[in-house]
């Protein structure tokens, strides 16, 4: 192997690049991944998800301030007027909030007048009522949407039913496009890091709806795509090195996607720790679960599907194509 260099019966070097003997680790990355997936499972076991008003159903409402309000101060406003459980975050501007009501707030609430008729009041307008009350300005109403309680259990049974139909799907794409031991450490990989995302919700507690599914799904998409290019280099350095183990391929492979990989995920931190910090409360979430499932689909991408690999051994013979009968007859003079 002229084209590499071996230190201590370990390639160190190939094609004038550095190898990092990253499967060294592997044992200790395995149980640092098995026991965030297992603490993970244990978390949302015992607190749950805190699903949003897209999956529990409830009521939004949307009011513009003519003076900035303060949040903090429109929270006790609303709780003191007993709408608990209320989130107020900005939307759009500093002067404008979105309202998001728990369910156990109806569309409208009925008040009963001294000659024992009743006059209905939207929920809308009661809340800027309440709101008038405290603040030095008009608020003025801009909107309000209810979502039922049976939508929103459609939507989050949807919701669940597609990120299984997506892992079956990246497990059939990936079997059919390589072989399939890298099908199922591609979906170890996913699994891990779905999983680990909405642990780190649950221990937090932090609002689970729409956006931070589709988050998820997004998260799905990025390390699939990182995985897959890890996967293509381990297939083609397997047929090209000769005389070499296939913890050393791993780890040639994996060096030889190291920059591309450190690049992709730092440039798209960038971007989402921008969303974090300026792209207002209303998509903090969203882009809070980006940002974890780009952390950890980079270390799944390097370190769990490879391991899956090295548990499955993976070997040349299962990449080689299959030898047609009667080629080694046409191949004689």
């Amino acid at each position: 192997m002229s084209e590499s260099k071996v230190e201590n019966g370990k390639i160190t070097e190939y094609m004038g690049k550095r190898v990092y003997d990253f499967m060294r680790w592997r044992k200790l990355a395995g149980i640092v991944s098995v026991v965030l997936v297992l603490s993970s499972i244990a978390v949302l076991a015992i607190n749950g998800l805190k699903f949003g008003l897209d999956f529990t159903g409830g009521t939004q409402v949307e009011v513009g301030y003519e003076v900035t309000p303060f949040i903090g101060d429109v929270r006790r406003q609303l709780d003191e007027a007993g709408y608990d459980g209320a989130t107020v975050v900005n939307f759009g501007s500093e002067r404008d909030l979105l309202i998001k009501l728990p369910p156990s707030v109806t569309e409208e609430e009925t008040q009963v007048s001294a000659t024992n008729q009743e006059v209905v009041t939207p929920i809308g307008d009661k809340v800027v009522q309440v709101l008038k009350a405290g603040s030095e300005g008009n608020v003025e109403l801009r909107r309000v949407e209810m979502v039922g309680p049976q939508v929103g259990a459609e939507l989050r049974d949807d919701g669940g039913l597609g990120m299984m139909v997506a892992l079956v799907l990246v497990m059939m794409y990936v079997a059919l496009r390589f072989q399939y031991k890298f099908s199922f450490g591609a979906v170890a990989a996913l699994g891990h890091d779905v999983i680990i995302v909405l642990g780190f919700f649950a221990l937090l507690g932090l609002d689970f709806d729409l956006t931070v599914m589709a988050a998820v799904l997004a998260v799905i998409g990025y390390s699939l795509n990182d995985t897959i290019v890890v996967s293509d280099r381990i297939r083609e350095n397997f047929r090209k090195v000769r005389k070499a183990e296939a913890e050393e391929i791993i780890n040639i492979s994996i060096s030889q996607t190291l920059g591309r990989t450190f690049m992709t995920s730092f440039t798209t931190l960038l971007v989402l720790w921008a969303l974090q910090f300026f792209g207002g409360e209303l998509i903090h979430n969203f882009s809070l679960a980006l940002i974890v499932g780009v952390v950890v689909g980079t270390y799944s991408s390097v370190y769990v599907a490879a391991n899956v690999l090295m548990a499955l051994k993976i070997s040349k013979e299962d990449l080689m194509p299959p030898v047609k009968e009667g080629a080694e007859l046409e191949e004689m003079p």
